[in-house]
């Protein structure tokens, strides 16, 4: 029996205290219940800070968040992984720059307005006899918001990346870019889908994840979950959770349910 299971893309907006009823103070426990009615089974954050990574591993104590070796900087937002240590283990994880010299700490190029990075890891199933041999690797990261050029040469870099490590792969995050242009090509031609193509959902106002704290269409569809050949795509939602009004973050989280196809020719 295939093992079915969800992952969740959401950039929670960076912690900025200057803005007022939209500080993370106020949306931090918006975040935390957004994750928990999604319940995914690997979570993947965007612009997320250490203050903001501390909090949420306090109001999530059913994940682990993945953080070996990282370098702790009051400056950075984190492309982070998180999962439910109940369904899964994690074998191993790990980080790197999207530039010219990964190890280099905040390194950028090509014009990138930040430093962008991925963040990696590779999983298994416990305690599911059908599934304990199967690996998988996912990854969660954060283009440029200012350098198409950049952008393309990060997305380049990933897909590089997963070729060389030869697993069963999905990445996300968002790519600030909406899906017709050279990144989604790089992405999508001939290595990634696109689980939202896959589902069969239009291209329209439905599917915009910005919404500038409004919940309201706005920029377009930034954010994509991305997986291999060797997966099902079962079923999608962009979760467009508030309270009275209030949202969590600028973006709208992203999920999808996933299985690993029967017959696995990667690793």
């Amino acid at each position: 029996m295939m093992k079915t299971f969800r992952v969740m893309t959401f950039n929670i907006r960076f912690d900025k205290p200057e803005e007022g009823d939209r500080s993370w103070d106020v949306r931090k426990p918006l975040v935390a219940e957004a994750i928990r009615q999604c319940h995914p089974h690997i979570l993947g954050l965007q612009e997320a800070t250490w203050r903001q990574i501390r909090d949420l591993k306090n109001l999530l104590p059913d994940y682990i968040f993945c953080l070996k070796g990282r370098v702790w900087d009051d400056t950075c937002q984190y492309p982070t992984l998180a999962y439910r240590s109940s369904d899964l283990q994690c074998l191993e994880n790990g980080e790197f720059w999207l530039s010219t010299t990964p190890s280099v700490h905040r390194s950028k190029d090509w014009g990138s307005a930040f430093p962008r990075m991925l963040s990696y890891a590779t999983f298994q199933f416990i305690e599911d006899e059908d599934e304990q041999d199967r690996v998988f690797l996912v990854g969660v990261t954060h283009l440029d918001n200012k350098s198409e050029r950049a952008r393309l040469r990060q997305a380049n870099i990933i897909v590089d990346w997963f070729k060389e490590q030869d697993y069963p792969g999905i990445v996300m995050g968002d790519f600030n870019e909406v899906p017709d242009g050279d990144v989604y090509k790089a992405l999508c031609s001939s290595f990634f889908v696109d689980t939202w193509k896959e589902l069969g959902f239009p291209e329209d106002e439905s599917a915009i994840t910005h919404h500038d704290f409004r919940g309201s269409p706005d920029v377009g569809r930034l954010d994509w979950i991305l997986v291999t050949h060797h997966f099902m795509v079962l079923n999608g939602e962009i979760v467009r959770f508030n309270q009275e009004g209030t949202y969590p973050s600028d973006h709208f989280p992203y999920y999808v349910d996933v299985a690993l196809k029967e017959v696995d020719s990667g690793r």
